[in-house]
């Protein structure tokens, strides 16, 4: 099967931009070649790729699972291009990272800026997820490799342990708690506990480290990010146990952190990449730095 590598970016310009007229802009084609292009490329597979009506411009299923595999065979060209052109020398490029927010708020920001300072040429796009979908984005290669605290249960992706981040106890500087030098779970439980969602990863942590305790705390406020369950304790609504690079650093006018025991319940994060695959020159220098800067955290 013989696939034009022109028409494969046409279809990733469409799919992206969600529009003929802005992808044949970007492409600097005419409206009527890109389309072209497009049958073409359909015809070639046997499948309708985009579905078109009058309104809008939509990816049919085939569509969707193939455009990330499009998207890769594209990035990964590019890479190996790039690569050869700069014989080694990883000056420029471009890196994709996906990352759970703790890591994206507390760590990269530091990081980046290292990076910054030995290569300013390569540009770096983060996304920012949630854990379940920077596995996601690290599986269908929207991103090289991932910060996460999930993963290591993937049949399809490598993950490298790089931090133990326990769980603490945030809490206002007057409430009954921060008179503790640290505290148990148990301790919680007669006051209102601000905890993030059921779907995120710190959650999923804490709920099967906790599921056999006796005495428990029983969530009272239910956030999305953990930035808003520390603005809930600021505001003296209630207390919150939250990793360890979500805390504030330095002194805090407000906000008191104490050891949460009894259990000790820690997350682990570190980075995945996709089982086998390569990393861009450009990424591999960002994922090296990564590694010695987190162990000095």
């Amino acid at each position: 099967m013989k696939t034009d590598l022109d028409d494969l970016r046409g279809f990733v310009a469409v799919a992206e931009l969600g529009s003929f007229h802005l992808a044949a802009d970007t492409l600097h084609l005419s409206q009527p070649a890109l389309t072209r292009r497009i049958q073409k490329l359909e015809a070639t597979l046997g499948v309708q790729l985009i579905d078109r009506d009058t309104r809008q411009l939509r990816l049919s299923s085939v569509g969707r699972e193939f455009f990330f595999k499009a998207k890769r065979v594209l990035d990964d060209l590019d890479a190996a291009v790039l690569g050869i052109r700069e014989l080694g020398d990883q000056a420029t490029g471009e890196v994709t990272i996906g990352a759970v927010p703790t890591a994206t708020y507390y760590f990269l920001p530091k990081a980046i800026d290292a990076f910054n300072a030995q290569y300013p040429r390569i540009r770096i796009r983060i996304l920012d997820l949630s854990a379940n979908d920077v596995l996601e984005a690290v599986k269908r290669g929207q991103a090289e490799f991932g910060l996460n605290l999930l993963g290591a249960q993937e049949p399809d992706l490598d993950f490298e342990p790089l931090l133990h981040d326990p769980f603490l106890l945030v809490c206002r500087n007057d409430h009954p708690l921060a008179g503790l030098p640290q505290v148990r779970w148990a301790d919680i439980a007669p006051h209102r506990f601000i905890t993030v969602g059921r779907l995120s990863g710190n959650r999923i942590i804490m709920d099967a480290a906790l599921a056999d305790l006796p005495v428990r705390p029983r969530w009272f406020y239910e956030v999305q990010h953990l930035s808003t369950s520390l603005g809930l304790v600021e505001a003296g609504l209630g207390v919150a146990a939250v990793p360890k690079l979500a805390v504030p650093t330095g002194h805090h006018p407000i906000l008191e952190v104490r050891p949460l025991i009894e259990p000790v319940v820690t997350r682990t994060m570190g980075i995945i990449r996709r089982h086998g695959a390569s990393l861009s020159p450009a990424a591999q220098q960002f994922y090296k730095l990564l590694k010695e800067r987190w162990a000095t955290v």
